[in-house]
């Protein structure tokens, strides 16, 4: 099955692109630029980026958060105290099912997960000045009917130094993008 995670970003890029075209004629190139920049080198503290895909029973996630929302530090492990917390962070992480709200009447099992960022590889934490953290997820869902929606707020109480989240959603109503914060957790497929 092709993965239409991967190719989420770029499509929603060309959309954002083409509408800043639609509405900026006179001065698209600086628009296309400020757009492309601002779409592929976001790291900013309290913010992260949420990609899903929803295609026939299976759901694609893709959560990539600067390290400092999850694990309050970007530097190289330099105690038991952060040793732990990074331990704490990869425990939460592995449990997508109730970070990311899905309907239990979805009936969605974890087939692959996936965790990446300096800090869960073995030889690469080294003291970066900005770190982040990536997870991706693949679930099989045996009512996908059932998933209508997806409610963030378990994952903004787990990591309260996220303020908001960019989502962008390929969904049976086809491509969407919305930002959602912990006032607004919710989200509509």
């Amino acid at each position: 099955m092709p993965r239409l995670l991967f190719a989420l970003p770029l499509a929603f890029l060309a959309v954002f692109v083409q509408a800043e075209d639609d509405h900026h004629h006179h001065d698209a190139d600086h628009h296309h630029e400020s757009a492309r920049e601002a779409s592929l080198a976001a790291h900013e503290h309290g913010s992260a980026l949420l990609n899903l895909a929803l295609d026939n029973d299976v759901l694609e996630i893709e959560f990539i958060s600067p390290a400092m929302n999850l694990l309050g530090f970007e530097h190289a492990v330099h105690s038991d105290e952060e040793r732990a917390r990074v331990d704490a962070v990869r425990a939460q992480l592995e449990r997508p099912l109730e970070l990311f709200g899905v309907p239990v009447a979805a009936g969605c099992q974890v087939r692959e997960r996936s965790l990446h960022g300096a800090h869960f590889e073995a030889t690469g934490n080294d003291d970066r000045e900005h770190s982040e953290i990536e997870a991706r997820y693949h679930l099989q869902c045996a009512a996908p009917e059932a998933l209508q929606s997806l409610n963030l707020a378990a994952l903004f109480g787990t990591f309260p130094a996220t303020q908001k989240i960019q989502v962008q959603l390929i969904g049976p109503r086809g491509q969407q993008g919305q930002e959602l914060s912990p006032e607004r957790s919710g989200l509509t497929f």
